[in-house]
């Protein structure tokens, strides 16, 4: 209790400007709430709102990875598709989802319900999910591809932008991971319901992997509209649930930590400005590499690894189950360093740490895959290496955008920024695991060591710049920085203004 009442004493202490910009009936009643009261508040948004969004985002993993699983039980054979032609398939799907990404969320900041939006979305795509159970040729399966990428593209951004917004930038890392190993569940998940679902081979004159498409589409369909329903938006929408003083609580420490306060609440319009320093923020592009180290190996081997399981010489039932449990340690991975990177409230090395176990992971197969057959437990080994490093990445990267990102405009396009641009990395991992240079993939072992390679550089250059700056900034007080700088200038510089200090 005493550690607890410390951490809400430095938080209250964490952005002394903000809070100065509150009356002083809130400014005491923020300092003055009973950590208890701090907590119990807390859990009740964890568990109204991280449930809902993790089942989402398990559904929409499900959804877009379930082509991996669908080829190994006759999909290209079915449509009369090339191994060429099913890269082609994957990539299109990258394309309008990494362009929606950013003007999604700037849709989103509009909705007074976010539920609206983000059931819309969820919506659409389990209706496009379950018409795929239901093509015949490739101009079929690339068209409704398309439609999956575009209608998926809003929810893990908006889903981070609704963490944002209820949470204070140390807890962040923590409830993202849980987002992100719901991905790693999903891969355990799916390989498991494929193995289950294409039982129904037949069923209705339709294959099995018509099945998978269909049955999680309904999935999909189902969830959409539980999204409107269940889905929370605000403290003042949850008054059912929550205290008034609690109500009060969770929008004053989130008023505290906004520099602009007054100057945001009414801000409807596009804001160019918040755009620009988007564009121009050289943070976010030495985190996009550190996305990458992440992205660009993920999606290859979730659309690959049952075909390098089944490559193992199993059968492809038994490579479906196989690929649950190096998702499991993906899942356990994430959670794990995220609640240690919030508790420590240092992102680097969270993130380092796991781009060498890439590093490691990748060399083995690299080395050894070409004779996979005669190393099964070792590469086996090294894919489950590679799941364990992959999911951390990214909910940390996140988390440190999040906290370095002053207003909740820049806030909501960066988060959208970054995830498109990191997504990026799909599209080169949809192309990096040729079929004629199987099992060797030299390919796509050899770039998934370059881009963690580049992705660990480019997390020690941030940490190293944000650290000068932070210890630069020190040297000059509160008063010689006003004495500079008019509000205004400290309003229009947000997160380069020498009074924030870079978290790290």
């Amino acid at each position: 209790m005493e550690e607890e009442e410390k951490r809400s004493a430095s938080h209250c202490a964490e952005m002394p400007q903000s809070i100065s910009g509150l009356s002083p009936e809130d400014a005491e009643f923020l300092a003055t709430y009973p950590v208890e009261s701090q907590r119990r508040a807390i859990r009740k948004v964890d568990w109204r709102l991280i449930p809902m969004l993790l089942f989402l985002y398990l559904i929409t993993y499900l959804d877009k990875t379930n082509i991996g699983n669908a080829k190994i039980e006759g999909l290209l054979s079915s449509l009369h598709m090339k191994e060429d032609q099913y890269n082609i398939a994957l990539s299109i799907f990258f394309i309008p989802y990494i362009l929606a990404e950013v003007p999604s969320n700037m849709i989103l900041e509009k909705f007074k319900k976010p539920s609206i939006f983000m059931g819309l979305i969820v919506l659409s795509w389990g209706v496009v999910m379950t018409f795929t159970g239901l093509i015949q040729n490739f101009s079929q399966l690339c068209a409704l591809r398309f439609l999956l990428g575009l209608f998926e593209a809003g929810f893990f951004p908006g889903a981070i932008l609704l963490v944002s917004k209820w949470y204070m930038p140390h807890e962040t890392q923590t409830r993202i991971a849980l987002l992100y190993s719901s991905a790693a569940s999903g891969g355990a998940f799916s390989g498991l319901l494929a193995f289950g679902i294409t039982k129904m081979n037949g069923l209705g004159g339709l294959e099995g992997w018509r099945w998978i498409f269909i049955i999680e589409g309904l999935a999909t369909v189902i969830m959409g509209g539980l999204c409107f329903l269940l889905l929370i938006d605000s403290p003042v929408l949850s008054h059912r649930w929550l205290q008034p003083d609690e109500i009060r609580f969770l929008e004053l420490r989130q008023a505290a930590r906004r520099v602009e306060l007054v100057k945001e609440g009414g801000k409807k319009r596009f804001d160019k400005d918040a755009l620009l320093a988007v564009l121009c923020d050289w943070k976010i592009y030495l985190l996009v590499f550190g996305s990458w180290s992440n992205a660009v190996p993920n999606y290859a081997m979730k659309f690959t690894m049952p075909t390098i399981v089944k490559s193992m010489g199993f059968t492809s039932a038994t490579a479906q189950l196989l690929t649950i449990p190096p998702y499991a340690c993906g899942a356990i991975s994430a959670f794990v360093l995220a609640m240690l990177a919030d508790k420590c409230r240092w992102r680097m090395p969270f993130i380092v740490g796991p781009q060498l176990l890439l590093i490691v992971a990748f060399t083995i197969l690299f080395v050894k895959a070409a004779e996979i057959s005669r190393n099964i437990g070792l590469c086996y080994f090294a894919v489950c290496l590679a799941c364990t490093g992959m999911y951390p990445i990214f909910p940390g990267v996140n988390a440190w955008n999040v906290a370095n990102s002053a207003g909740a405009a820049k806030r909501a396009i960066s988060i959208g920024y970054l995830v498109c641009a990191g997504n990026i990395g799909g599209v080169i991992g949809s192309y990096i695991y040729k079929d004629d240079e199987a099992p060797r993939y030299p390919t796509g072992y050899g770039n998934s060591l370059a881009f963690a390679s580049a992705g660990i550089v480019a997390m020690l250059v941030l940490e190293f710049a944000l650290w000068s700056i932070n210890k630069k900034n020190a040297k000059m007080t509160e008063d010689e920085v006003r004495q500079l700088y008019s509000e205004e200038d400290l309003h229009k510089l947000g997160d380069r203004s020498p009074l924030f200090k870079y978290a790290l």
